[in-house]
């Protein structure tokens, strides 16, 4: 769901993904949970703060990778189906989402 920056709400749309768009999506979040759970593990055992940035990067990296998987995805299906569909304001919530992202 997406908070809709206008009205404070959260979106009610819902997405139909592909399997395999679903599987990929949710390895990356696994991986992502892991690589913190790490960070959390060498916050409790007093590892040395570069190597803890520098897994606090790796991360970052890859939430990074999964919003770029996620966008690619999100403007092949949903905002090429609304255009299609003559949802027009689509395009806004397109632009209002990159705004959010590249803050």
């Amino acid at each position: 769901m997406i908070k809709n920056e206008k009205t404070d709400q959260i979106s009610d749309r819902k997405k139909d993904r592909e399997e395999n768009e679903r599987r990929d999506l949710m390895n990356r979040l696994k991986r992502i949970e892991g690589q913190v759970r790490g960070l959390q593990r060498m916050i409790d055992e007093d590892a040395y703060c570069p190597d803890v940035l520098t897994q606090a990067s790796a991360v970052n990296s890859a939430i990074n990778s999964f919003c770029k998987v996620l966008l690619a995805n999100h403007i092949r299906t949903c905002v090429a189906n609304d255009i299609r569909a003559g949802r027009d304001e689509t395009v806004d919530e397109l632009v209002t989402t990159l705004q959010k992202l590249m803050k």
